[in-house]
């Protein structure tokens, strides 16, 4: 069963600006996915040229044993290998002259890449 983190007066272990969810909703619902049950997986994976890297994409449903944290309407997913890469972690969205995206701020990291697409611990 997944722990939903917020409703359960846990001090949420990953946060979520208000203008990331809102770019995130917006997309769910551009989907067609019910963002009552349907959420944003945020996972690390191995790869990029510092050895570990983010990813994200839209689950229908959380993983039993997944972390699921409710900030500003948005539910995000966090599967238990990910949780000790990005624990206390901050998703923002931004906007530059480079582009917009999503961008998290990751206390863990020790060294990122110099393109800022993968990280170390």
């Amino acid at each position: 069963m997944s722990t939903d983190a917020a409703q359960s007066g846990e001090t949420p272990q990953i946060e979520v600006t208000e203008t990331a969810a809102e770019q995130a909703l917006d997309l769910l619902d551009s989907e067609g996915l019910d963002p009552g049950v349907a959420g944003l997986r945020l996972f690390v994976q191995q790869g990029g040229c510092a050895g570990l890297s983010y990813g994200m994409r839209f689950d229908d449903e959380p993983e039993s044993d997944d972390t699921v944290f409710t900030h500003h309407d948005l539910r995000v997913f966090v599967d238990p290998a990910s949780m000790n890469y990005i624990e206390g972690s901050v998703v923002d969205y931004e906007t530059g002259l480079q582009g917009a995206g999503f961008h998290v701020d990751n206390p863990n990291v020790v060294s990122e890449c110099g393109c800022g697409e993968s990280f170390r611990t």
